[in-house]
C-alpha cells in the first residue's frame, strides 16, 4: 500500500507561565492511500489538537509528521462556517477566493461538484435556505474544491440530530469513496467511527497516547448505514467502549 502519512512520537506541550501541559506524548501512526481513518477517545483528550498540528493551525513541540510528495490536505472543521450574506456557490468558492486559485477551470469543477451530487438548484440559494445536511455537503464541497490528496475531519457531523447525521455521514462517505480520497476523520460516536472505518485509532485521557488501533473487518464493506448491520459491528463496539471507558 501507498504511504500517504506518517506521524513518529508527536508530542504536544502547551506553557502557560510556570505551567506546563502535557496535551499528547508520542503518537504515532501511518495512513494510506485510499483509506478511512477515524480518530476516537475521550473529550478533550487532544483530538482535535492532533488535526491541528496537522494541518499547520497550531505546532508540535517534538516528533515528526512526513507527507509523502508535498500532498495537498484538506480540513473541514465541525463548523460549516458559512457565511450567511454569501450565495451558496459563492461560499464554496471561498477557499480557492484566499488561496487565490479562483480560476474558471476551478469554478467549472465546483460546480460539476453541484451537479453530482444533486445540489445544483441550490447554488443561488443563501445558506438558511439548506438544512442541516445540505450545508454540511456544501462544506465539503468547498474542502474538495482545493483539490486535496488527504481529507482532515473534525466532526463533521456533531451538530445534526441522529437521523440526519446517519443519512449525510452515508452522504459524505459516499462523496470520500467516488472522489477517490484518503480520509481522516475526528469522531465522538463509536458507532459512526466502526460504520465508515477502515481502521480506527483509540486514544486514551490526556496527554493522549495511541491506546490500540483497530482494523476493521467486515463480511461485506457497504455504505455507512449497512456497515452498521455487519455481525461484527457490535463486536468492535464493544472493545472500543471498553477501551474508553477505562483509560488508565
Amino acid at each position: 500500500m501507498n504511504k500517504l502519512l506518517s506521524i513518529k512520537n508527536l508530542n504536544k506541550v502547551y506553557y502557560k507561565k510556570k505551567e506546563k501541559t502535557e496535551a499528547i506524548k508520542d503518537i504515532s501512526f501511518d495512513l494510506y492511500e485510499g483509506e478511512f481513518i477515524c480518530i476516537v477517545g475521550p473529550s478533550g483528550c487532544g483530538k482535535s489538537t492532533l488535526l491541528n498540528i496537522l494541518t499547520q493551525m497550531d505546532h508540535k513541540t517534538g516528533g515528526n509528521i512526513e507527507l509523502k510528495d508535498n500532498l495537498k490536505l484538506g480540513y473541514m472543521l465541525q463548523s460549516d462556517s458559512m457565511l450567511e450574506w454569501k450565495k451558496v456557490l459563492d461560499n464554496a468558492l471561498l477557499g480557492l477566493e484566499i488561496k487565490k486559485e479562483k480560476t474558471k477551470e476551478n469554478i467549472e469543477y465546483v460546480k460539476c461538484l453541484f451537479k453530482k451530487y444533486g445540489l445544483e438548484e441550490f447554488m443561488d440559494k443563501y445558506p438558511q435556505e439548506l438544512s442541516g445536511g445540505m450545508r454540511e455537503r456544501v462544506a465539503l464541497i468547498r474542502t474538495l474544491a482545493l483539490k486535496p490528496d488527504i481529507l482532515i475531519l473534525d466532526e463533521p457531523f456533531s451538530k445534526l440530530d441522529y437521523q440526519s447525521r446517519l443519512k449525510v455521514s452515508d452522504d459524505v462517505y459516499k462523496m470520500i469513496k467516488q472522489e477517490g480520497k484518503t480520509a481522516l476523520m475526528v469522531t465522538h460516536d463509536i458507532s459512526e467511527a466502526i460504520s465508515v472505518s477502515d481502521r480506527i485509532i483509540v486514544l486514551s485521557d490526556r496527554p493522549c497516547i495511541v491506546k490500540n488501533i483497530y482494523k476493521i473487518k467486515r463480511e461485506k464493506n457497504g455504505n455507512p448505514i449497512e456497515n452498521r448491520k455487519d455481525k461484527n459491528f457490535a463486536y468492535y463496539y464493544d472493545r472500543i467502549w471498553k477501551d474508553l471507558s477505562f483509560n488508565e
